[in-house]
Parts: C-alpha cells; sequence; structure tokens
C-alpha cells in the first residue's frame, strides 16, 4: 500500500512541479490566500488538541468513577 502511494506521487509529482508563475492547481496563490490558510491550519489544531483533551478528561473521570465503585463494592 505504501509502495503504491509512493509511486503514485513519484509519478504525479512533475506535474504539479510544472506550475508557472503562481498558478497551480488552486489557481492563482498570493500571499493573502496563504496567510489565510496557515491561520485555518493554526485553528484546525488548536481545536482538534481541545476536544481530545476535553474527551480524555472525560473519559478519566468515567475511569476513576468506575474505579472508586469497584473500590466501593469489593470493601
Amino acid at each position: 500500500m505504501v509502495a503504491v502511494l509512493a509511486t503514485l506521487f513519484v509519478l504525479v509529482a512533475p506535474a504539479y512541479a510544472l506550475a508557472a508563475d503562481g498558478l497551480g492547481t488552486a489557481g492563482r496563490v498570493d500571499d493573502r490566500y496563504i496567510t489565510f490558510f496557515c491561520f485555518g491550519v493554526i485553528a484546525f489544531f488548536a481545536i482538534l488538541v481541545t476536544v481530545l483533551s476535553l474527551i480524555q478528561g472525560r473519559l478519566e473521570a468515567k475511569k476513576d468513577q468506575r474505579r472508586h465503585d469497584l473500590d466501593r463494592f469489593n470493601s
């Protein structure tokens, strides 16, 4: 699977490398476009870390509650 993807990337890369004068698959790209794209990447990872931390916190709370209940019933 990895070899197939690597081969595909090697075969497709020259077509993307031939983009001239800032005109690629996304059309004409300027500094503003790149800036907003990078802000989107930063926001995505900030939101991803926050959501995953909230999920982990809830799972830890459930685990602690279950452990407490088991200790209470087994005593």
